[in-house]
């Protein structure tokens, strides 16, 4: 049976045709918080103050960072953008900035590790973007709150409280355009994050207001009009980002429903964790993908780079393994969206309105046959994706003496043994 039209969000500012067709990004957190491999708020979590943080940007060393294998890595597991830091709340910037001492090239570094990222990233087919902090813990004039890493220091609180935010605001302001300037165009500008609804009583969070963030916006728009931008700013833009977790259903703001990705860890660490050991499965991450695309949104997937400039051997054979299904598999993320047909049990479809096929991600086996209510009209073909072998459908009325498969219902008999695949897809031809 049918549920309905696909849901259809609203226009938004930025050029966001290739975002939903492509659905699978790559994240990238990756700074001086790699040296001390404890998860990149290590500053905040630690109450780690400037003097003792200093070592990690003094030894920082990434002698062995190739990002034409980082993106060889990102293109062999069917990502198709990236969004990395270029500053994360620490302050730290891995580009050039002509704002700041706090940068790449002033390490032992010595040089602006964002162009080459850049570089090898569009090289290589992929859309780029950056993900930009709104908050500063180096900065002298960011104002100390709740969540900054001294928070709980009362004479440090004392002796900082007239720093004067509005100077953070026009250096935030100032990096930004520099940002949007110098990598020219962008596709994707991730602002993070607002946390103006916080309230410690001494202090509030900061948000739209204390970043400035319409004038901020609307001087990113200048220069590149068709940039996506998402909504953590506390302006609605172009996309939302749930974190960690896939929504129920297609995301909706205000009653309507909007362009989303969820965005997502490897181990339940952004940055480099050393010793964290959630590792997710990759079944469980292609589960996650494809549940995304079902409901309409796109998944960023995260890596979190060792100080070295690496990426975690774990981390790469979990990709690889997603490489792996994507190879196979692909055709059911691109371009799909939610389709208009009630799921099975135990299943999730995915829909491509351009070439009229319909594809079944079926999450637990069935025992030799599946029932598709609905369908027995629309289904002129189908096959396994993985290698293109026929499933039968079989006249479900005459075959089946059941009350509760009715004339509509298509049934599709399946082998014994499933495909050895993570999750197996059937690939269903829809009647013109």
């Amino acid at each position: 049976m049918t549920t309905g039209a696909i849901p259809r969000p609203a226009d938004t500012p930025g050029k966001t045709d290739w975002f939903v067709h492509d659905r699978f990004g790559l994240f990238i957190h990756w700074g001086i918080y790699a040296m001390a491999a404890r998860h990149e708020w290590v500053k905040q979590r630690e109450q780690i103050t400037d003097e003792d943080y200093q070592p990690y940007f003094d030894h920082f060393d990434p002698d062995l960072y190739d990002p034409d294998e980082w993106a060889a890595t990102a293109k062999s597991a069917g990502m198709k953008y990236a969004v990395i830091t270029s500053k994360h709340h620490d302050g730290f910037c891995l580009w050039d900035s002509q704002f700041t001492d706090y940068k790449a090239p002033n390490t032992p570094a010595g040089r602006d590790l964002l162009r080459p990222w850049v570089e090898a990233f569009r090289e290589a087919g992929l859309k780029i973007g950056f993900y930009h902090s709104l908050i500063d813990w180096h900065h002298p004039e960011f104002t100390v709150d709740g969540i900054h890493p001294q928070a709980n220091d009362l004479a440090f609180r004392a002796a900082n409280a007239q720093r004067d935010m509005s100077k953070y605001v026009e250096y935030l302001h100032n990096q930004v355009r520099e940002l949007v300037t110098l990598f020219n165009p962008l596709d994707i500008l991730w602002l993070d994050f607002s946390y103006s609804q916080r309230d410690w009583g001494w202090s509030k969070g900061k948000g739209k207001d204390d970043w400035e963030s319409e004038r901020l916006i609307r001087m990113v728009r200048e220069i590149q009009p068709d940039i996506l931008i998402n909504n953590r700013s506390e302006i609605e833009q172009d996309f939302r980002t749930p974190e960690q977790f896939v929504p129920r259903g297609w995301l909706h703001a205000d009653g309507k429903p909007v362009i989303w990705e969820a965005c997502q860890t490897l181990n339940g660490s952004w940055g480099y964790d050393r010793d964290n050991l959630d590792w997710k499965d990759p079944d469980l991450l292609v589960r996650m993908i494809v549940d995304a695309v079902s409901k309409g949104g796109n998944i960023l997937l995260n890596v979190g780079p060792t100080g070295r400039g690496e990426l975690d051997p774990r981390a790469l054979d979990t990709l690889a393994d997603i490489g792996e299904w994507m190879r196979l598999h692909g055709r059911a993320i691109y371009g799909c969206t939610q389709a208009p047909f009630s799921t099975p049990p135990d299943c999730r479809y995915t829909y491509n309105p351009a070439s009229k096929r319909l594809y079944l991600h079926v999450f637990a086996w069935p025992l030799k046959y599946l029932y598709l209510d609905g369908l027995r009209q629309r289904v002129v073909y189908a096959q396994l994706l993985n290698d293109a072998s026929e499933i039968r459908r079989l006249d479900a009325p005459q075959h089946h003496d059941s009350p509760d498969i009715g004339a509509d219902t298509l049934v599709l008999e399946l082998p014994i043994q499933p495909p050895d695949v993570e999750v197996p897809v059937i690939e269903l031809f829809l009647e013109g």
